[in-house]
């Protein structure tokens, strides 16, 4: 147990606070299945409370220069690089993460954010349009109240990818973690308090997915901001739209690695890894479909069941671990059926495929080859380590069929030809790709997908345009001619 442990359930209004009349929430850690912390889900009193503090204290916040704005994101930034080992710590057990990967890919992450719209909120100006001796001018504005509702998979890092940018601009901000890891959010609410946020401009309230309902459907909310699934997406993309309010939808993808025959074999196997085994591949850009240029076939597959023999499976808390568990039973359960549907369906079984033989949540990292386009484990995003390798020969063939999916999250490309390279990215249909590397996602880029893989985009100057408005000001300098 970490002494990082936040106080409640929640944080409002610049404080923490509990109201056990909510429905429980167990949090557990997946490594071994015992709870770690028990939490109650924000009855309807503390949400009208969140809202009201949100709404009073963007006023306060929206009035401060966007300077002074940064210099509070900035200052909460250093903290939490200072905080990073306890963060990381708390992190791991809300999710399972191992320690070594929590350490240099979440609190770190997060605190980038804060830093770099930190540093961006004194630069959010308008423009001056001159128009004969009348003119113009233009004023970015916040739009109000935001509602954060986070993934469970980076609970650190999504509740500052989304709060910080729109801090910077000057909103308020009601965050609700998942129910599955939430404890993280709740740290950056208290850090950035800390720091000298205002009390109000960043909420956390818990829940299920009614609470999210109720604070998407609410009237004091003007924009909503989800990281999940596609089912989900679609619900709270229509009850944000009955609102006419803004949306950034962060979603679900089963994205292409397509490597070639003159690819880096030892290249193109890391970024495999890292699009499919990181996290334990529970995350939404994963490259689960890796299709691979028939020449390098046996050799990329060779190569890559001998680097899975490096894996070292364990408690999660031990630096020496690099690969965690599922972050539920339900998660574990879901991917073991979509193992056996790969099974069923002829894919070959080329390393993993069961459940670790441990406590927890484990599962075998696995790899399937000869799979082929219809088959269930290369259609539905599984969110969990399993790498499906699909064989191609032409580039044209690659580029169709890496297309031919609902989603549009991302894509990657390894090969030596850098032309190539290019030309094949131009015509992936995916919103945050990569070429010779996969799964980096630096804040100075934006991210974030097309298709059903989501509207909006996170991260970056991009970020910006999400979370404010533009008002534009004509001003006339001579008399009004008006017809009668």
């Amino acid at each position: 147990m970490t002494n990082a442990q936040p106080k409640a359930s929640h944080f409002i209004n610049g404080e923490y606070v509990e109201d056990t009349n909510g429905q429980q929430i167990n949090c557990i850690f997946p490594a071994t299945g015992e709870t770690i912390a028990t939490l109650h889900s924000a009855t309807p009193e503390l949400i009208d409370r969140a809202l009201d503090a949100a709404k009073a204290g963007q006023k306060t916040w929206a009035a401060m220069s966007g300077t002074e704005r940064g210099r509070v994101l900035r200052r909460a930034a250093d903290i939490m690089r200072e905080r990073n080992h306890e963060l990381s710590q708390l992190e791991t057990l809300d999710t399972g993460k191992p320690l070594q990967e929590t350490l240099v890919a979440d609190a770190t992450s997060a605190a980038d954010a804060l830093e770099y719209f930190g540093g961006l909120a004194g630069s959010l100006t308008g423009e001056h349009i001159q128009l004969g001796d009348d003119w113009v001018y233009t004023k970015r504005e916040p739009l109000g109240v935001c509602v954060g509702i986070g993934a469970w998979n980076y609970p650190t890092q999504i509740a500052a990818w989304k709060g910080a940018p729109a801090l910077a601009c000057g909103n308020a901000m009601v965050f609700k973690p998942s129910e599955t890891t939430p404890l993280c959010a709740l740290k950056v609410a208290e850090i950035l308090h800390e720091a000298g946020l205002p009390a109000g401009v960043y909420n956390v309230v818990q829940g299920y997915g009614d609470v999210g309902a109720a604070l998407v459907s609410d009237p004091r909310v003007d924009k909503v901001s989800l990281t999940g699934s596609v089912p989900t997406g679609r619900k709270v993309y229509a009850a944000a739209a009955d609102g006419m309010k803004h949306v950034t939808m962060e979603l679900g993808g089963k994205s292409p690695i397509l490597i070639f025959d003159d690819a880096d074999i030892e290249d193109a196997v890391g970024g495999a890894i890292l699009g499919n085994f990181y996290s334990s591949g529970q995350v939404c850009s994963n490259g689960t479909r890796v299709f691979v240029q028939k020449g390098i076939k046996d050799a990329f597959l060779a190569r890559l069941k001998e680097r899975l023999e490096t894996v070292v499976m364990g408690d999660p808390r031990d630096e020496a671990t690099n690969f965690g568990p599922m972050v539920t039973a339900n998660q574990m359960n879901i991917v073991l059926g979509y193992l056996e549907k790969g099974v069923a369906e002829g894919a070959r079984l080329i390393s993993g495929g069961k459940r670790a033989s441990r406590d927890g949540f484990f599962i075998e990292p696995t790899v399937f080859a000869d799979v082929t386009d219809t088959m269930t484990i290369a259609q539905e995003e599984i969110f969990g380590p399993v790498l499906s390798v699909l064989d191609f020969e032409t580039e044209e063939d690659a580029i169709a069929r890496a297309n031919a999916t609902e989603f549009g999250l991302s894509a990657g490309v390894f090969t030596k030809d850098l032309t190539r390279a290019h030309r094949v990215i131009g015509q992936l249909e995916a919103g945050s790709c990569w070429i010779n590397t996969y799964n980096l996602a630096p804040v100075e880029a934006p991210f974030g997908g097309s298709k059903m893989s989501g509207v909006g985009r996170e991260n970056s100057k991009e970020a910006i345009n999400y979370y404010s408005q533009m008002k534009s000001v004509y001003v006339g300098m001579g008399p009004v001619d008006a017809p009668f």
